[in-house]
């Protein structure tokens, strides 16, 4: 199985790029390659606002850390810089998991083409020590999500 994270860059030439992209209403931006090969894939969107923006970066920046911190390998996808990753994200979230305004806010989260949830549904399946089933894995042996599963099953 193959998790994806699709991410919006937001520093240097790239967020100003963006920026200015936003300000004439969005269009194409080219920003140059930069994916990383790994096996997962969150599909981030870069929005206008400075607020926006930094709550998306901090976001982005906890679930990557975390697959990063438990060595789930992903695969980043610049929907920023890449107009066919950002629109297979839009496209590929369910009906019922839209806003009623607007495109999907970033984290959005895959496994495979198949929709896991988005930040809150990530951030709960943490809590919740969850998250391997969250993103449709198994979770490692030891791991306390293992363990809280085995005792259900008992």
């Amino acid at each position: 199985m193959v998790i994806r994270v699709y991410i919006a860059s937001s520093s240097g030439s790239t967020a100003s790029t963006i920026e200015g992209a936003l300000r004439r209403g969005g269009g194409d931006i080219e920003t140059g390659p930069g994916n990383k090969t790994n096996t997962w894939l969150l599909k981030l969107l870069f929005l206008g606002s400075p607020c926006r923006r930094l709550q998306i970066k901090k976001k982005q920046q906890d679930v990557l850390g975390f697959l990063e911190a438990n060595k789930i390998g992903f695969e980043e996808k610049d929907i920023a810089a890449n107009e066919e990753n950002r629109k297979w994200m839009r496209e590929n979230v369910p009906e019922n998991s839209r806003p009623a305004t607007g495109y999907p806010l970033p984290p959005q989260i895959f496994n495979e083409s198949q929709y896991r949830g988005d930040y809150d549904a990530f951030f709960e399946a943490r809590e919740n020590n969850a998250v391997y089933a969250f993103l449709g894995l198994t979770a490692p042996p030891g791991s306390k999500e293992a363990e809280a599963q085995a005792k259900q099953q008992a």
